[in-house]
């Protein structure tokens, strides 16, 4: 049997940490970090941590937005999305994750970015 992207990133604990790491470089990210500057850290890192584990096959269901609504009026652009993703491959770097997983969930952003990108 396959292990589960959430087993490789190292499960709750290891996604919560992941989460951590990519809600903090989003604040200082030259190119997206005024996006973050009224957030509730707290409650935006619970929910990038419990969507990382609800997406990657963890047991807690994801009971947030889906990206659309979440992303909706925000008319995100291209180079906002890369930057998020970009502090995402680091956080995962800063994590230990191996290639295979960065390859991954760079899928997975892949094919998120329709529902983010100019929504």
């Amino acid at each position: 049997m396959d292990t589960s992207l959430f087993e490789r990133l190292g499960g709750e604990q290891g996604i919560r940490n992941i989460a951590n790491d990519v809600v903090d470089l989003h604040r200082v990210n030259p190119v997206i970090s005024a996006r973050f500057a009224q957030s509730d850290v707290s409650a935006l890192k619970e929910s990038v941590a419990t969507f990382f584990i609800a997406g990657s096959g963890g047991p807690q269901v994801y009971t947030g937005p889906d990206m659309r609504s979440a992303h909706q009026s925000m008319n995100i652009a291209d180079n906002e999305y890369m930057a998020a993703v970009d502090d995402v491959m680091q956080a995962l770097s800063n994590n230990g994750i191996g290639d295979a997983e960065k390859a991954e969930v760079l899928y997975i952003f892949y094919n998120l970015r329709p529902d983010v990108v100019g929504v």
